[in-house]
């Protein structure tokens, strides 16, 4: 009987889809905006703490997902209220030279209870 033989894994670079590396600092935020296409988003490392157009607050940790739906009706802003800086990466690719996001008003949910600062 031949003896069982087992190799060990070489790690590999997992190519990571067409997108955008978005890092925010710590004590960082985006700001209230929206996005003219769909974006889905993976976050790399840190805490993300996002609030909606609705005023719901929703917390992203590292290794977590989230989409950010398209059009003006869908307003937001993302915080960096930890320690280190949060990675995310984005998808989709968006042509050179096409804005990220585009800035706009605090929706009427907006109170700087939970958007620090950025409310009406």
């Amino acid at each position: 009987m031949a003896a069982l033989q087992v190799r060990t894994a070489r790690p590999r670079a997992t190519p990571r889809p067409p997108g955008r590396e978005i890092v925010i600092p710590p004590g960082g935020c985006t700001g209230w905006h929206f996005h003219r296409v769909r974006l889905d988003a993976v976050v790399l490392a840190g805490i993300l703490t996002r609030v909606l157009y609705d005023g719901t607050v929703e917390v992203h940790p590292a290794g977590t997902t989230f989409v950010e739906p398209a059009g003006i009706h869908h307003i937001h802003l993302g915080h960096n209220l930890g320690v280190e800086p949060v990675v995310l990466h984005v998808t989709p690719a968006l042509p050179e030279g096409t804005p990220f996001s585009i800035p706009t008003p605090p929706p009427p949910a907006a109170t700087r209870a939970v958007c620090c600062g950025h409310a009406r």
